[in-house]
C-alpha cells in the first residue's frame, strides 16, 4: 500500500510539472510583445549558453511576477549558434521580473516530451534554478534597475 502512495505521489508532481510546462510553452507561442510606453528603459540581454544542438531555435519569454507562466510581457527567439542563443529585450522598465526558454530544437513551435511526459527538448529559467515541479517565481527573480543587464541561462 505505501509503495502505491509513493507512485501516486510522485505521478501527480510530475503531471504538474508537465502542466505547467505545457501552460508556458502555449503561452509563448501566442505571446506578442507588448510595446513599451517608455521612451527609454533598459537592455536586457539573455544568452542560453550550452544548447546540446545548432538545430531550431531558443524561445524566451519575458515575465512580471503578475504574469508568471501566463502572457509573457516580452518574448523572442533566437537562432542557436555554436551552441549559444542571444537575444536583447530593449526599453525594460525597472522592477523584478523572471525569463524562462526552451531550446525547440525540431523547430515546432512546442516542447517535446517522451512517452513517460519528460521533455526531451532543454529548458532554464533566470537564476539558474530548477525546482521539482512547476518553475516558481522567486526563484528564478531578478532586478533590473539603472544599468543593462546581461544574463545567462543554463539548460
Amino acid at each position: 500500500m505505501t509503495y502505491k502512495l509513493i507512485v501516486t505521489i510522485k505521478l501527480k508532481s510530475m503531471q504538474q510539472v508537465i502542466l505547467a510546462l505545457t501552460l508556458l510553452i502555449t503561452s509563448m507561442i501566442f505571446a506578442q510583445t507588448t510595446p513599451n510606453k517608455l521612451e527609454e528603459g533598459i537592455s536586457v540581454t539573455v544568452t542560453a549558453g550550452n544548447a546540446l544542438s545548432d538545430n531550431g531555435t531558443v524561445k524566451f519569454a519575458f515575465y512580471s511576477e503578475e504574469n508568471f507562466m501566463k502572457q509573457p510581457i516580452y518574448a523572442k527567439s533566437a537562432s542557436v549558434e555554436n551552441g549559444k542563443s542571444t537575444v536583447v529585450f530593449e526599453n525594460v522598465p525597472q522592477g523584478i521580473y523572471a525569463i524562462i526558454c526552451f531550446h525547440d530544437e525540431n523547430g515546432n513551435n512546442s516542447m517535446d516530451f517522451d512517452e513517460s511526459r519528460m521533455p526531451i527538448e532543454s529548458y532554464g529559467l533566470s537564476n539558474n534554478r530548477l525546482n521539482f515541479g512547476p518553475p516558481e517565481f522567486d526563484s528564478a527573480k531578478f532586478e533590473v534597475k539603472d544599468n543593462a543587464l546581461n544574463l545567462e541561462i543554463k539548460f
